[in-house]
């Protein structure tokens, strides 16, 4: 079994989601993110007791060589979109791609199947691109 998916059964023992794990130096420190949803939203006293359950779990697998911090939260309002079902949860909401050719779009977020994602734009209208062919993504809000 994998660390994530050693993880992911944590995650899911206390009613989340897992949405991404990732491993980012800000500061000079190295940070374990995992991020974790559920309907409704995720509370600061769900993701300290996450935070407990997964800390002796790396304790004996490290995700990292070298020091690190642990972060469990919620991904956010403005996230990345990684895999189809980041995509798929995101219907609705407002999202920025670029993809491998170097086009970008912005726009809401309409349809998703298993091989492409539709936005609808306020430029060209609704926009078909291949999921294959998306090389970063995120939502967005408009404040």
């Amino acid at each position: 079994m994998s660390l994530e998916s050693d993880i992911k059964k944590m995650v899911e023992s206390v009613g989340l989601s897992l949405y991404d794990t990732a491993i980012v130096n800000e500061n000079e420190n190295t940070i374990y993110r995992v991020s974790v949803t559920a309907p409704g939203g995720v509370s600061l006293d769900q993701c300290a007791n996450l935070s407990h359950l997964i800390s002796p779990l790396l304790d004996i697998t490290s995700p990292v060589s070298g020091d690190y911090r642990l972060e469990v939260s919620s991904p956010g309002i403005e996230r990345r979109l990684k895999t189809l079902d980041h995509f798929i949860q995101s219907v609705g909401e407002k999202v920025s791609l670029s993809t491998m050719d170097k086009e970008k779009f912005e726009g809401e977020l309409i349809a998703v199947t298993s091989e492409d994602i539709t936005i609808k734009t306020k430029e060209d209208g609704d926009k078909t691109v291949p999921f294959r062919s998306i090389s970063k993504a995120k939502t967005y809000f408009e404040w």
